[in-house]
């Protein structure tokens, strides 16, 4: 399953979407409320700063005991009755997906929101093996309707605008003349949904969280399609990243404190669901069967790997909101199921270095996701690493490592360095105006296509504090 926008180059992605004035205008307006609500949220809950230590030191030490914490929780869960799976790659996890759908003669399945599904590209396989995958949270919705993929982890259709929503919506529902009105969209998607949810034969989810102590699969939304998928079809498979375990019902509760807030600006989600394996005697809803379907794919050989803090993610979205690349080019422009600063470490993980020759580079390195993070992810110094493999392993262009290697070598020589300065004032004359280069020649137009460079001064700090130190011993 190849990921459709890797046929462009990356560079013509990001051009697209900076040409775009809809996804400039979509981008701008979400984010910058996001940026916003996570800050008021924060503000309001003076013990902030200790929880999230506090979730970063959960995380971290459930990873050095994944093992026995994932082993309580299959225990757990099969105990009240469910089954569990173990995938270590995508095409393990869609086939024990469609394994458990032949064998039921599921012909229909209702999804609740998951980048897990996402990632193993399982509505591609669902179709392929004549079962219809229906999207059920507003966003997926809405980009299932449009043929494309999420642009953001916790808001899937943030680049498209309201007009286009309904635009949208009239042409794909046949309904002509739709306002673009959020409350009239809304009531016409629940319309379309409510009848396929009573229809469905299969509910498939992601979890946020699995609680190993008591075998609890937790899911964190704002519709009531979560539910439904769980409790309305007979089968329900959850599919989960084994790194979203989590020992207990007290580590849940810190969790749950951050997690909103980073993500929407919510103080909660408006359901937390806990579900427990399927339904029992005398219960009246619930699924028949229950499925957990614990996902490796690269997860595992992190823990002891370079991208190890990247497992601890929440997928709250909140370093996207404040990336300053990815409010400028979207989603859509990283080319892989998980966009942004943490979906450029994700993808590495996953598919490894070689598929961020590029994406390594998408980023400032101001470090304002880390500042997000509600685990306070050093998403930076991970990006710096993978930078450096990728030159290690002669991944990047050989015009880019030459450009660096020498650059390393006048950086850490200071003979080398003052040498470098001298030809930098004497070549840059050509190019120098009013204290910027906005041009240079051959191949360093590269880095002058999009910036303008600092001119090389004609005095540095260290010449005029020398000079300084003479005029004081006259």
């Amino acid at each position: 399953m190849s990921e459709p926008e890797l046929a462009t180059p990356f560079r013509e992605r990001t051009g697209r979407a900076l040409g775009d004035r809809f996804l400039q205008q979509a981008l701008d307006i979400a984010t910058t409320k996001f940026i916003v609500l996570r800050r008021e949220a924060f503000e309001n809950l003076p013990e902030g700063d200790r929880l999230r230590d506090r979730a970063r030191e959960i995380k971290e030490a459930t990873l050095q005991q994944l093992d026995r914490h994932l082993d309580r929780l299959i225990d757990e869960i099969e105990r009240r009755g469910g089954h569990v799976h173990f995938a270590t790659t995508a095409e393990e996890a869609r086939a024990i997906v469609l394994g458990i759908a032949r064998r039921t003669g599921a012909r229909t399945a209702v999804k609740a929101k998951s980048m897990a599904t996402e990632e193993i590209h399982l509505n591609e396989a669902l179709e392929a093996a004549g079962v219809a995958p229906i999207e059920t949270d507003l966003g997926e919705y809405i980009i299932q309707l449009a043929h494309e993929r999420p642009s953001h982890i916790i808001a899937p259709a943030i680049h498209k605008t309201r007009g286009q929503v309904a635009e949208l919506f009239a042409r794909e529902l046949r309904r002509p003349g739709l306002s673009d009105d959020p409350e009239i969209l809304t009531r016409v998607a629940r319309e379309e949904l409510r009848e396929k949810f009573l229809a469905a034969d299969l509910g498939i989810t992601g979890a946020n969280f699995a609680v190993a102590e008591t075998g609890s699969v937790v899911l964190v939304t704002n519709e009531g399609n979560g539910r439904m998928s769980t409790s309305l079809p007979r089968v329900h498979i959850a599919v989960m990243g084994v790194e979203k375990v989590i020992p207990s019902m007290t580590d849940l509760v810190v969790f749950l404190a951050i997690l909103a807030r980073s993500a929407t600006g919510q103080r909660l989600s408006v359901y937390t669901t806990l579900v427990q394996g399927p339904k029992r005697a005398a219960e009246l809803e619930g699924p028949d069967e229950f499925h957990l379907v614990l996902l490796d794919n690269g997860r595992i050989p992190q823990i002891a790997g370079p991208l190890r803090e990247a497992l601890s993610c929440l997928r709250c979205g909140a370093c996207l909101n404040v990336c300053p690349v990815y409010r400028q080019i979207g989603g859509h422009a990283y080319g892989y199921t998980y966009p942004g600063p943490i979906g450029i470490l994700l993808t590495a993980m996953l598919n490894g270095p070689t598929s961020v020759k590029d994406l390594a580079h998408a980023s400032s390195l101001c470090g304002a996701c880390a500042d997000a993070c509600p685990v306070r992810i050093d998403i930076p110094r991970m990006l710096v690493t993978l930078r450096k493999e990728v030159n290690e392993q002669r991944i990047a262009p050989w015009t880019e490592r030459v450009a660096f290697t020498i650059l390393g070598k006048v950086l850490t020589r200071p003979a080398l360095y003052r040498l470098a300065r001298s030809f930098g004032r004497i070549a840059q004359r050509p190019f120098a105006r009013d204290g910027a280069i906005r041009r240079v020649p051959l191949a360093f137009g590269e880095w002058t296509r999009s910036r303008d460079l600092p001119a090389v001064a004609p005095r540095t700090f260290q010449e005029q504090w020398a000079e300084l130190e003479r005029e004081r011993a006259r």
